[in-house]
């Protein structure tokens, strides 16, 4: 559920959203998002709804939403005309009535558009319908509101839609003021055009004719009901939306050989692959890999090669991988990749983790040797898990000596069974057993991320009883595992640059040596928490991992929360859990309260990872939450 100006959203229904956007505008990066009507942002690439659709009921939200993005994507893109729009904005402009023109236009281009969704695909009908039933309801009692204030163009507004929308040839509406009604009946022949309306051209001429009609002792009304169709609209030059966003700038030069003599031309005597008047950059003289040209001159020399850098170059270099020593002495904004980076530079790239991550960057921190009070704390907090282990790791035992002595039956080949009743039952008896042999240990891999952002304080020293427990009761079994925090360093984020931490306190390589488990200790609150990338680099490490059957386990205490990543911190952290599982990769999430779950906590954890979840109440019941988890994983493996 989502609620406007808030967090809680369905990241299923959201997702949904966002496919039906790229599917039905044809557009790959055309991105979906929320906001208080629907338009098109062509600037930004991005087509919105209402985020304030049927609150309370799910039919009329998911409807609402839906309609607004096929009245976008099959209607606006392609049949709104983006000129014709722009000189109707600028004609009403210098009216008495510019906000009443707007939303009437804005009204009758989408009723226009409707029908031709609805022709084009008639499926929609049923949603449209939910639609336009709530609609009516909604300005029935905004009708009521602006007679009782007085708003005369308001409320003249609300009785032109129920006037297109009744479904009888002449209602009648007893609520409203006489002159409003009065003047409704003048406008009735102006109105009933719009039913024949085939262009956004027609459109505009029947809103100026009625804006034109509108007596002069009127005020402006006063409420927005509808969002303009296509936002920033003086900025476009295209015909329509589609044009806009695909197109295919001419290129500001076209200096090719054949154009060129020698005599006027500038020549270096130093060739570079593609360099270009638009892209110079006097301050900076080092070349670095090209990524996209939006605009450059015309030569026959080849592109994809190098270029000047610009700013910023340094964050986008995450195609490099692993930062790693550069032959060059000069590189822009090295000082910030360079940052608490240890010795044998572990930072990483965000790669193509989604766009909002696309400036985070992963910074490797490795546990320190434990010290003498973290070996103390460890073995005592071992001693207050230890009767959760024993009787785990006594179930998982039983069960493990129980299939090495337990034969396999109704086998095709091996030793006659006593029981022959199935070769006279069965048309293909199967009469023969097998002992199995001797249990492989188990075919299984674990990984246990930790928040380690602020919110833990209270709870961290709670939680690594959890961690211990989780890594006692592996390392008896001899099941590999990884244990590592993860945080977003608030205080060293810049421009495009922001540093997430991956503190690696077991790795596979070392979580079965023995007294090795102190490390543990070293988790410590720190500062904001990226989930959906944290979780995408772990399950990277994990996806390499030969086991069978992979677990990838995360302890948090509430919504993610860092640099440019509230809003849509939900939908990528559950994107990447949904990313993670096609990998084969079992993902639970584990809520750490601090007392009574409220519903708004499990339903951001539903968002997240679905029903595999797990609400811990308070943080010291941990262990008894954990070691039914721990137990149903590991026997799945067995």
């Amino acid at each position: 559920m989502y609620r406007f100006r808030d967090t809680n959203i369905d990241t299923h229904l959201y997702l949904q959203l966002q496919d039906l956007t790229n599917v039905l505008s044809g557009i790959p990066d055309l991105t979906f998002d929320y906001a208080y009507g629907s338009a098109i942002d062509i600037e930004n690439r991005r087509i919105t709804a209402s985020a304030n659709w049927g609150i309370g009921n799910k039919q009329v939200q998911v409807a609402g939403l839906k309609t607004d993005i096929l009245l976008r994507t099959v209607g606006t893109l392609h049949h709104a005309d983006i000129p014709v729009m722009r000189d109707y904005m600028d004609v009403v402009s210098e009216s008495p009535f510019p906000k009443f023109a707007g939303q009437l236009f804005t009204l009758f281009e989408d009723i226009r558009l409707e029908e031709m969704v609805k022709k084009e695909r008639p499926g929609t009908k049923e949603l449209f319908a939910i639609r336009r039933n709530y609609l009516k309801a909604f300005f029935h009692q905004q009708l009521q509101t602006n007679v009782t204030r007085g708003f005369s163009l308001d409320e003249l507004y609300c009785l032109i839609y129920l006037l297109i929308q009744s479904d009888k040839p002449d209602p009648s509406f007893p609520a409203a003021n006489k002159r409003q009604t009065d003047q409704l009946d003048v406008l009735k022949p102006l109105l009933f055009q719009l039913f024949d309306a085939r262009s956004t051209r027609e459109v505009t001429r029947i809103s100026e004719s009625i804006v034109s009609r509108l007596p002069d002792d009127v005020t402006d009304m006063i409420n927005d009901y509808f969002v303009f169709p296509i936002a920033k609209l003086e900025r476009l030059t295209a015909r329509n939306a589609f044009d806009e966003l695909t197109r295919t700038d001419p290129l500001a030069n076209d200096s090719t050989e054949d154009d060129v003599s020698e005599e006027n031309s500038d020549t270096f005597d130093e060739q570079f692959s593609t360099w270009h008047e638009e892209r110079k950059n006097t301050g900076q003289e080092q070349n670095f890999m090209q990524f996209e040209l939006d605009q450059g001159s015309r030569s026959t020399l080849m592109g994809e090669g190098a270029r000047e850098t610009e700013e910023g170059d340094q964050a986008m270099a995450s195609i490099q991988g692993s930062s790693g020593e550069s032959e060059q002495n000069d590189y822009s904004n090295m000082e910030a990749m360079e940052k608490r980076q240890n010795s044998s530079n572990d930072a990483s790239s965000s790669r193509n983790y989604s766009k909002e991550n696309q400036n985070a960057f992963n910074v490797i921190k490795h546990a320190e040797k434990p010290s003498e009070e973290d070996q103390r704390l460890y073995r005592m907090y071992a001693e207050e898990i230890a009767p959760f282990q024993r009787r785990l790791s006594k179930t998982i035992e039983k069960v493990l000596e129980h299939k090495q002595t337990a034969p396999r039956q109704n086998l095709i080949a091996g030793r006659l069974s006593k029981n022959l009743l199935s070769a006279v039952t069965d048309e293909y008896p199967r009469l023969f057993y097998k002992k199995n042999e001797k249990s492989k240990e188990m075919d299984a891999a674990f990984t246990l991320m930790v928040d380690c952002s602020a919110s833990m304080l209270n709870k961290m020293e709670e939680t690594k009883k959890g961690i211990v427990l989780f890594h006692e009761v592996l390392k008896n079994l001899n099941v590999p595992h990884s244990i590592i925090g993860f945080w977003e360093e608030a205080t060293a984020v810049k421009n495009q640059y922001q540093p997430n931490y991956t503190h690696v306190i077991h790795s596979f390589s070392d979580s079965l040596y023995q007294d090795n488990g102190a490390k543990i200790m070293q988790l410590e609150p720190q500062e904001d928490n990226r989930d959906g990338f944290s979780i995408r680099i772990a399950s990277e490490e994990l996806e390499t991992r030969s086991e069978k059957n992979r677990f990838l386990l995360v302890f948090s205490d509430g919504q993610p929360a860092a640099s440019d990543y509230t809003e849509n911190g939900i939908v990528d952290t559950n994107q990447a859990v949904f990313e993670t599982r096609k990998k084969n990769i079992e993902v639970i999430g584990m809520f750490l309260a601090e007392g009574d779950i409220s519903e708004q906590d499990d339903t951001m954890m539903k968002n997240i990872y679905g029903h595999e979840r797990i609400m811990v109440p308070t943080v010291t019941q941990l262990p008894e939450h954990f070691s039914p988890l721990l137990k149903k994983l590991l026997l799945k493996t067995i």
